[in-house]
């Protein structure tokens, strides 16, 4: 953990690795040339600065065809506010809390949630975390049921209840590096389920399904599972909902596996 640290800390000491930082923050998932047009910066140093933050984990990339997209991670900063700051005068750190909010609140101009974080496990034992109901049932407070064949179903069950939707589906499952399937419609037994408003259901429903891919990486002794979440459209209120919600649920997830613990999101 300390390494790791000093990872991060040095990558946030550097006043044009910040400015990269801030350039994300305020347009995330640009690319390496609109990263260099709009910091004005030669695109050898910037390369090289994104190594810097990318091996912090505090940027994360995704292939878009031959466009390679860098966004923000905030993994990094919520664990430096958790595990380290506490110990230390928080007036000392007030920018630092601030980029961290920042980083948690920003609203994304690419219609996508990326989200990437470490794990001391193993890639089979992160894939049966995201796959057995028995798992998802602990750190996200609902089932996954599915036989995870690529075209079959996937079930919500939450309290005994199952949310019926015949199109959300696996569309991609090779285990143990790369998952993905259709994100559920919003049904009103879905609302029911989780106490929503029919107005926020209604609101929701009328959006496109998204659909949501978990990438697994063996790095080391730790895991990278990178979370990308998108097919939606600009000013979407789902995307701002999941931006909000998987956090959490892969907070609860990493605290699972890392010790056991059960962290239900119910």
């Amino acid at each position: 953990m300390a390494a790791y640290l000093d990872q991060v800390f040095k990558a946030l000491a550097d006043a044009s690795r910040r400015r990269l930082l801030d350039s994300l923050n305020a347009n995330n998932g640009q690319t390496l040339s609109e990263l260099c047009g709009e910091l004005d910066m030669a695109r050898q140093s910037v390369s090289k600065h994104l190594d810097v933050l990318e091996a912090a984990n505090l940027v994360t990339t995704v292939r878009r065809g031959r466009e390679k997209l860098h966004y923000l991670n905030a993994a990094p900063i919520g664990e430096l506010a958790e595990r380290w700051i506490g110990n230390y005068d928080r007036p000392r750190v007030q920018a630092l809390a601030r980029l961290k909010h920042g980083l948690e609140e920003r609203r994304m101009e690419k219609p996508s949630f990326v989200y990437t974080t470490y794990i001391r496990t193993t890639p089979e034992e992160l894939w049966q975390a995201l796959t057995d109901p028995e798992f998802t049932e602990q750190y996200w407070g609902l089932r996954l049921e599915s036989d995870w064949n690529v075209g079959s179903p996937v079930a919500w069950v939450r309290n005994g209840a199952a949310v019926e939707d015949s199109a959300q589906v696996v569309l991609e499952a090779d285990r143990p590096h790369r998952l993905a399937y259709t994100w559920h419609t919003f049904t009103a037994g879905w609302a029911e389920s989780w106490g929503i408003s029919e107005e926020f259901r209604a609101k929701v429903a009328a959006e496109p399904r998204s659909q949501v891919a978990f990438v697994i990486e063996a790095t080391d002794d730790l895991v990278k599972l990178t979370v990308v979440h998108d097919g939606f459209e600009p000013g979407s209120v789902v995307l701002e909902s999941v931006s909000g919600g998987w956090p959490k649920v892969i907070s609860g997830l990493k605290t699972m596996l890392e010790t056991g613990a059960a962290v239900g999101a119910a």
